[in-house]
């Protein structure tokens, strides 16, 4: 399954299953659509969110200010929004595409 990235006016939007105190951190595929990212960080005082905005902006290679939650954040399931970026390179930079 592919990955259902959307584009919007401040760049992409990015949508990811988290799996928190997972036992490493990093990439698992796509899951209905979604980016499965495991995280170490439990999903209490933000931890998890903080970790996955720190691990996204570092595989995309953007800075971390340009990496927001834009809904989703006390769930599994997120919308995270890559500012100044296109679908194209998000996939690529993920190895999706």
């Amino acid at each position: 399954m592919s990955l259902a990235l959307r584009e919007s006016p401040d760049g992409v939007i990015v949508p990811v299953r988290v799996v928190p105190r997972a036992g490493r951190i990093g990439l698992d595929g796509v899951v209905d659509g979604a980016l499965r990212v495991r995280l170490t960080a439990p999903p209490v005082e933000d931890a998890a969110n903080r970790q996955l905005c720190a691990v996204l902006a570092e595989l995309l290679d953007v800075p971390r200010r340009d990496v927001e939650i834009v809904s989703g954040a006390r769930s599994r399931h997120k919308a995270v929004l890559v500012r100044g970026s296109d679908a194209h390179t998000v996939a690529a930079r993920l190895g999706l595409g």
